[in-house]
């Protein structure tokens, strides 16, 4: 790229962060200062808002670059992802959405406390909820790091490792100073421009094959180098029995683990009712599954038009397929067009990664002012002191985030929110069902099935060969690998909802049915919700 073709793409850029700025300098001015205003922007927000703001929250740089990337080298098998992070919000739909908006204020532990001891309970939520946020961060951070590293034409360590610093004090600064409100606008402007940008590609990627997606799978798996194996199963996932189980255990986590998500739950609160919420999620599921039809278009296009080896020769992950694919679709690194095209994917993916970042990091900040601060504290703090507290832990967040991205970079952002997402289901998810399903849990086993869930996940992750034992670890001089898949989910999700069993079953505690009958009232009808 030359300077010229940099410069723009360093404009177009800059412009997104100068918009976002303004709409969180100008939310700042009109804010109250409330619980209510920072944490969930006062649920003033429309079901199709909302909507919008899901799916900006949902599409993140896992699904734009990463996803993209995966199916551009491994074909058949990168569209796992999509499948599992599509279905997914069935289960959100059925069996989370309505419930937890009717039971809950801020956060998940709001839901599970309502009929448990509230201090343990919160502790344990608040913890988990951190540890997912801050998993999903990361994933954000490395593709942050990639993408910037790409638009500017040099992709040593000290560009990423900048880049991945600005967006770490971008995120402080949106959510610092606009909370909910700023962030859900920035949200919808980015889902809009994200959507716009896919649109546009897919619609060049199929007009350079004449609209025949038939040829474009030929010619996909004519450039990949494995030939027919790359249109089929088991390119990625069926070597052996390792890998299968590795494929099984990744889909139970993207399947299960969208309804365990901090910040995909605390977007619930923000509609004035039930009714709202589900609407929204019907919104959030045709803009999401409308995305993810045509990043299939857009690996496999990767593969067809760029090619697998120049895509694994920028980031031996795959993270900067889009990209490329739209430099060679706008005629070349050389040309007007394709630097053009480059630009405009480049600063769409930026807003992708922002737009989420502030999202997640609110949702851990509340967590850890709502849930954590405000137990610690053995008395219930006052609304503007926890906004405050959420304020600090948001930087605190930050600095986390920025320092995992850097040791993360190399990672493929997908593989990595599937990480987050398993433990987001072997701790979260369990907790919650239980909480909503079950009329004789109790204090200790909600404890027991976040711990149990989240302590195995956490445990296998660092035992796995994501952390040592080989080329691609994040440790490959070391190797302390004992457990053989790279994602836990398999294990762990299980051994959430043996825990909160377990736990519930020794507990000397008697299930306060009048509080179990209050909360299924609540959650099926309303009555008495925030």
């Amino acid at each position: 790229m030359t300077g010229n073709h940099q410069a723009l793409a360093l404009l177009l850029f800059s412009a997104f962060v100068a918009v976002t700025l303004g709409i969180t300098t100008w939310v700042s001015r009109n804010r109250h200062g409330s619980e209510e205003e920072f944490y969930v922007g006062g649920r003033l927000f429309s079901p199709m808002e909302n909507g919008f703001a899901i799916a900006g929250d949902y599409m993140s740089a896992a699904s734009f670059l990463g996803v993209t990337g995966l199916i551009a080298l491994f074909g058949y098998d990168g569209l796992l992802y999509v499948v599992g992070f599509l279905v997914a919000w069935l289960v959100v739909l059925f069996l989370v959405a309505e419930l937890v908006r009717n039971c809950g204020r801020f956060t998940l532990s709001d839901v599970v406390a309502a009929r448990m001891s509230e201090r343990p309970v919160r502790i344990a939520a608040g913890t988990s909820s951190v540890t997912v946020s801050v998993l999903y961060l990361v994933a954000q951070m490395v593709g942050a790091g990639s993408l910037v590293a790409l638009l500017l034409g040099n992709t040593g360590e000290a560009a990423r490792s900048w880049a991945v610093i600005g967006v770490g004090a971008l995120m402080v600064i949106y959510v610092s100073l606009g909370g909910m409100r700023a962030t859900t606008w920035i949200q919808i402007v980015k889902a809009v421009l994200l959507l716009a940008g896919t649109v546009a590609l897919t619609v060049l990627v199929l007009v350079r094959f004449h609209g025949d997606f038939d040829q474009l799978l030929r010619t996909a798996a004519a450039r990949s180098g494995h030939g027919d194996a790359f249109l089929a199963p088991g390119l990625k996932y069926g070597g052996d029995w390792t890998a299968r189980f590795d494929f099984m255990s990744l889909g139970l986590a993207l399947v299960l683990g969208t309804a365990g998500l901090p910040h995909i739950l605390s977007r619930f609160y923000t509609v004035p009712t039930a009714q709202a919420a589900r609407r929204s999620v019907v919104w959030a599921i045709g803009l999401i599954g409308g995305f993810y039809l045509m990043t299939i278009v857009l690996g496999f296009g990767a593969a067809a038009i760029v090619g697998p080896e120049a895509v694994r020769g920028s980031n031996a992950s795959g993270n900067t397929a889009v990209p490329l694919l739209a430099l060679d679709l706008g005629g070349g690194a050389d040309s007007t067009g394709g630097a053009v095209l480059f630009a405009v994917v480049g600063a769409i993916a930026f807003a992708t990664i922002l737009a989420v970042v502030a999202g997640i990091t609110l949702a851990s900040s509340a967590s850890v002012a709502h849930d954590l601060y405000a137990s610690l504290r053995r008395r219930q703090a006052k609304p503007r002191s926890e906004v405050a507290v959420a304020r600090v832990a948001a930087v605190g967040v930050g600095v986390v985030a920025i320092a995992l991205g850097l040791l993360a970079r190399d990672l493929n952002v997908a593989f990595l929110v599937g990480l987050a997402f398993a433990v987001a289901a072997s701790a979260n998810l369990p907790v919650l069902m239980y909480s909503l399903f079950w009329r004789g849990f109790t204090t200790r086993g909600a404890v027991w099935a976040v711990y149990g869930g989240l302590v195995p996940a956490l445990a296998l992750v660092v035992l796995s060969p994501v952390v040592s034992g080989s080329p691609e670890s994040l440790f490959p001089t070391v190797d302390f690998q004992y457990f053989p898949l790279q994602n836990p989910g398999l294990v762990s999700i299980p051994l959430g909802f043996l825990a909160g069993w377990l736990g519930t079953i020794t507990s000397a505690e008697v299930a306060d049915d009048a509080k179990h009958a209050e909360t299924e009232v609540r959650s099926l009808t309303g009555a008495g919700a925030a």
